[in-house]
Formats: C-alpha cells, structure tokens, sequence
C-alpha cells in the first residue's frame, strides 16, 4: 500500500499505469543495442484521496538526465511572470532563494536586475522561488516544509507548476515521468501548504505547456480565497481533478494516443511520406515506447542538446539527430513533441515551414483513430499541420 508523498495517507487510487517502461531520463548511445531488459522500470500515477495529490507510484531508475537546452518559451515566460509579480506589488524584500529545476533556466539574473540578492548563511529569504523544481522531490511533505522554513515570516513563496487540471483536461498522459514525483492542482496545492503553515494569497494562469499556475504563498492560514483562487478552484472542481474516476481518463487517453500515433506514422509510411521528429523530450520517452515505434518509421529526432547528441531515444533503436542533420534529411512532415517550442523552431528552421506537426494535434485529429488505410493528413485550415 502506497503513503501519499504529500499528506502521508494510505487512502490513494492508481490512477495511470503504463506498465514497464524504459527510463525517461537514460538516453544510450547510438551505437548500443536496444537491451531486452531497457524497458522495465514501472511507471504509474496515484491520485490521494484525503488531498489530492496526483504522485509518481514508484521509481526504481537511478539515471541521470543529459542536459538540454532552455527552451525561449520557458524563458519568455519566467519574463512575464516576474513582470506579473512586479506590477501587482509581490516582488517585496531585497533576498532571493531559489529552489532551481534539474532541467535548468533560472529567475535569478531577472531578479537580480531588481536588486534581489541571496541571503547570508542561514537568514530567511524575502522571496522563495521554486519554478518546476519541487516535483523533483519524492519526499513532498518535506520539501513543502524546506520551503516554508525558508522564507521570513513577511516573506513570500513563489511556486510555478503544471496544472494537474490542464493534464486531464488535455490528456497529457505522458507528463507522468521517472523523476517527477508530483502533479498538482490548486486543490492539493492548497491543502499541502496549510500543512507546511503557509497558506495561497495568489495565483496566475500562464499558457505554457497548455496551462501553468504561479501560485503566491504566506505565512499563516491567511484570508477566505480571493476571486482569482476561487474561480480556479471551481474550475478544478468542474473538472474533478481530486476524483479518481475523473483523473483516470489519462489512462484511455494513454492508449488512444499510442494507437494515433503508430496508424499516422504507418499512413505517412505508407504512402512515401518521411516523418522525422523533433524534440528527444522525456515526455516523448513513453509515448515512442507505448505505440511500439522503430526507426523504420521514425528515421530520427532531432534535438538541441549537444549532451544528447550521438545518444538514442530510451527503449527504441531511434537516433537523436542535431538539427542540422535534420534540415538534411529534408523530411515531409516534422513531428514536434513538445509544442512550446513551435514558434521558436518556426524561426529557427523556416525551411520547414507548413511541415510542423504538433503532437498534441495527433490527439485531436478525429481521423488518427481510423485504420491507417483510410487516413490522410491534408494541409489546410483545422488539419494537423502547423504552417
């Protein structure tokens, strides 16, 4: 029986099993073989019943993820929202703390540029910042508490996260990774902050990755919600993002997805259509593994991280390409797993243009559910190509 990572409750639900899979962040070398053992780390999510947080079940991999490269959307973004903070009065204090993401990027040099400095020895931060970077932590409970030690008793907690709501609303099942050991909602946000005795002043909806919240946290139990955390939290109840029977959606979205994806590709196969990829993103891990997809249908993804370069995709023979050897390849269709990175890689490669497809389109294209033999992808208003 599983405790939850955030309330300690034995009360959880599973939720999202995708059975045995490779590890999200091991990409082999090129030149090695797929192991038959490759693919047999067990990925699952379970959904806690007394607070709400969707959690990582279990995660025996012990990898290391390759470095990548910040993406300008996630960039501009971290702008934004310190623009955000700033207008409406929350950038107080003169300390910054912050909680960095294995994946990188940092709000530090922008808050520098407004006087932030970081607090001597064990002196309690104005400002406590985490962008993505708490979910990293199997042991929730107390990295909630870390965090709420280390902001002064005026001071503020900044948390960006991933909407768990955006997750099921858009049946982004394969955010569920090795290394990501939570996924929350305003709702579970909420209640693990009460327990760390800090309560959410505020909060701000951002579009990336579909949907993101930045959430403002204090000292105490604070106010009744205000307008803006009301509307979100009857949002997230509408929804039922602390259901199990709601959340467990992501579990047919997984297998539709799969099936999407494999009758595309073998259209596109099919009728001398090369489709390269772009993106060796962890989400892709599972998704590459689930539809059963080799090189004979994806040739190579495309990536531009350095660090991954010469390596392979995890589970699968399929190389990771530089760009460069990308726009070589000259494929038909170019097949973009993380979709914030579109407006950034239509400037970069316009070469490509009306090539772009986004994977999440996959999933909402009415026809990817047909046999392959009756699907076609035409360029054109509503189809799946980005131009």
């Amino acid at each position: 029986m599983m405790q939850c990572r955030g309330c300690g409750s034995t009360a959880t639900d599973r939720v999202l099993d995708l059975g045995r899979v490779p590890a999200a962040d091991h990409f082999p070398l090129a030149s090695t073989h797929v192991a038959p053992d490759e693919a047999c780390h067990p990925l699952a999510m379970e959904l806690c019943r007394d607070c709400g947080l969707a959690q990582l079940a279990e995660d025996d991999t012990m990898t290391q993820e390759p470095r990548g490269v910040e993406p300008q959307a996630l960039k501009d973004q971290a702008a934004t929202a310190i623009h955000t903070l700033d207008e409406a009065g929350w950038l107080r204090g003169d300390t910054v703390l912050e909680f960095g993401s294995p994946h990188g990027g940092s709000w530090l040099p922008l808050l520098a540029e407004r006087g932030y400095r970081p607090p001597t020895c064990d002196e309690p931060a104005s400002l406590v910042l985490d962008c993505f970077g708490i979910m990293h932590d199997p042991d929730q409970r107390s990295a909630f508490r870390l965090r709420a030690r280390t902001t002064s008793g005026a001071g503020v907690l900044l948390l960006q996260f991933h909407s768990l709501a955006t997750i099921v609303e858009r049946g982004q099942w394969n955010a569920l990774r090795h290394g990501h050991f939570a996924y929350y909602s305003l709702t579970s946000l909420r209640r693990i902050l009460l327990d760390a005795g800090m309560h959410v002043a505020n909060a701000w909806e951002f579009d990336l990755y579909g949907g993101t919240v930045l959430v403002a946290a204090r000292h105490g139990p604070g106010p009744s919600p205000s307008a803006t955390l009301r509307r979100i939290l009857d949002d997230e109840s509408a929804l039922g993002v602390d259901v199990c029977g709601e959340v467990g959606r992501l579990q047919r979205a997984a297998d539709r997805h799969a099936v999407s994806l494999r009758h595309w590709l073998e259209s596109m196969a099919g009728r001398n259509q090369r489709v390269y990829a772009y993106g060796a993103a962890s989400r892709a891990v599972a998704l590459l593994h689930r539809a059963e997809i080799d090189r004979h249908l994806l040739p190579g993804v495309a990536d531009s991280s350095v660090s991954k370069l010469g390596r392979r995709m995890p589970g699968t023979d399929i190389p990771i390409i530089s760009p460069v050897q990308l726009l070589a390849a000259d494929p038909d269709r170019v097949l973009l797993t993380v979709p914030d990175l579109l407006p950034e890689v239509r400037r970069q490669f316009p070469t490509l243009a009306g090539r772009w497809v986004l994977d999440e389109d996959l999933r909402a294209c009415p026809d990817l559910g047909r046999s392959s033999r009756n699907h076609a992808i035409v360029e054109g208003p509503g189809s799946c190509v980005r131009r």
